[in-house]
């Protein structure tokens, strides 16, 4: 069976344009569905599946281009409060392109009623933890 190309491998050569930063390990686009203006991806240029199969450096180097980011959408953005950062691991994490990246989330004042748990709301229900007492 022929596997489908990945799409953040190809992203570095056929859709380079969209590469805002890049250092010599990883690369930055914004997100294509962003969920909030300036929704950023982190994307190690090796293939490979998710955080887990990452090596030190390339930690470091998703750092490095993450903190950059932050202070350029906050610079550029002063509605700008807050952001989230995650990665999906798996199936059933919600992970549905199979090359590690990871997402920077600006959040403003007012984006969602309830913003106190953060991540903890990806499991609907779970992220009002002090209504469940």
């Amino acid at each position: 069976m022929i596997e489908p190309p990945c799409l953040f491998c190809e992203l570095q050569t056929t859709g380079s344009e969209r590469i805002v930063a890049e250092n010599d390990l990883a690369y930055t686009v914004r997100d294509g569905f962003p969920v909030t203006e300036g929704h950023t991806l982190f994307i190690p240029k090796r293939h490979t599946l998710d955080y887990f199969g990452l090596v030190p450096a390339e930690v470091i180097a998703i750092h490095e281009l993450i903190l950059d980011q932050r202070k350029i959408l906050l610079d550029s953005d002063s509605s700008i409060e807050g952001f989230n950062i995650g990665m999906n691991c798996g199936q059933v994490a919600g992970q549905s392109v199979w090359h590690c990246h990871a997402h920077l989330i600006p959040r403003r004042n007012g984006d969602t009623e309830f913003p106190k748990g953060g991540v903890r709301h990806v499991i609907p229900y779970k992220g009002n933890y002090e209504d469940l007492r």
